[in-house]
């Protein structure tokens, strides 16, 4: 992503939240258990997970609820999850 991208939404977030905050993440990832291991690995204890399987069961949505400090902590766990082969950040 762009520097200036990122800046505008780190602005945004700012904007929008008032730190700390609990914030709403959304990925999309194959329905594979070390996946969802991998990614609850990136998220703290205190996060509220909460899962959706797709019609035929190949793939599965993930809401996560966590209280972050910061927008640069959700540039963070968006940056770490990304590292997961397959998923898709919503």
């Amino acid at each position: 992503m762009e520097p200036d991208h990122l800046e505008k939404l780190r602005q945004r977030l700012n904007e929008i939240h008032k730190w700390p905050s609990v914030y709403m993440f959304k990925f999309v990832l194959p329905n594979q258990e070390e996946k969802l291991t991998q990614l609850k690995m990136i998220f703290g204890e205190s996060a509220e997970f909460r899962h959706r399987h797709s019609a035929q069961g190949n793939y599965v949505s993930i809401t996560i609820y966590e209280m972050m400090l910061d927008a640069e902590s959700i540039f963070e766990r968006y940056l770490a999850a990304g590292k997961i082969n397959g998923i898709i950040s919503l």
